[in-house]
């Protein structure tokens, strides 16, 4: 990791878990979760990621929100919750709630001139769906979706689309994404990346780092060059 500041020329941000809450899918499903609603909030994720990554191993794409499903059918079943959760559940994926400060500080960031454009596993259809909810659409100059590589990221094929679509040099690019892992190949595919630790997690163990560690996005603008 880096003190410098970043000069880059476009900001890429991932989705679920930067800019919005995945845990806000259990807010209105909370009553007939109980006590296992936190635990399967991190199951849910868990095998959403896991198969993700099964997926592309094993080239046998699909659409991020077959795959969000699937992780959702195995979390319900292996905490013994009822199979009439699951449509409700995804039903409010499409409108997770952003977190408090990705307004404002994409206002900002929209104000250094800098192009602002999301790079997610998520498939067109989710992706226009969350933001439209969120009234974000009009800060984004592309939604780039995992799918049209099919695979998913880390994949450096993901991370390619960014290049392919603004035509710069990959190190002009910068993810901000708040998986670890994500920064890590964005590191290793060559852009810059920014990790957002909202939760105060040890650095992952991989060969490469994130050029800068922040706890929100209200972060970000003061780094950049």
């Amino acid at each position: 990791m880096t003190s410098d500041r970043l000069d880059v020329d476009i900001l890429l941000f991932d989705v679920f878990g930067t800019l919005f809450d995945h845990d806000s899918a259990l807010a209105e499903a909370s009553a007939g979760l109980g006590e296992k609603a936190d635990a399967l909030a991190s199951l849910w994720r868990q095998r959403q990621l896991e198969y993700s990554w099964l997926r592309t191993l094993m080239h046998r794409p699909a659409d991020f929100r077959q795959v969000t499903e699937e992780g959702l059918d195995y979390a319900l079943a292996a905490l013994g919750l009822p199979g009439e959760l699951k449509a409700p559940l995804m039903a409010t994926y499409r409108r997770l709630a952003p977190y408090p400060e990705v307004a404002d500080a994409l206002a900002g960031l929209a104000a250094t001139g800098r192009p602002l454009a999301i790079l997610s596993n998520g498939s067109p259809a989710m992706l226009q769906a969350v933001v439209r909810a969120a009234g974000l659409e009009a800060r984004f100059t592309a939604r780039l979706s995992a799918a049209a590589a099919h695979v998913f990221k880390p994949h450096p094929l993901v991370y390619q689309l960014a290049v392919d679509h603004f035509g710069v040099p990959r190190e002009r690019l910068c993810l901000v994404s708040a998986n670890g892992w994500d920064a890590a190949g964005a590191a290793a595919f060559g852009m810059k990346a920014v990790w957002v630790n909202r939760k105060d997690a040890p650095l992952e163990r991989l060969p490469t780092e994130p050029d800068a560690v922040i706890s929100s996005l209200a972060e970000l603008a003061p780094l950049l060059a």
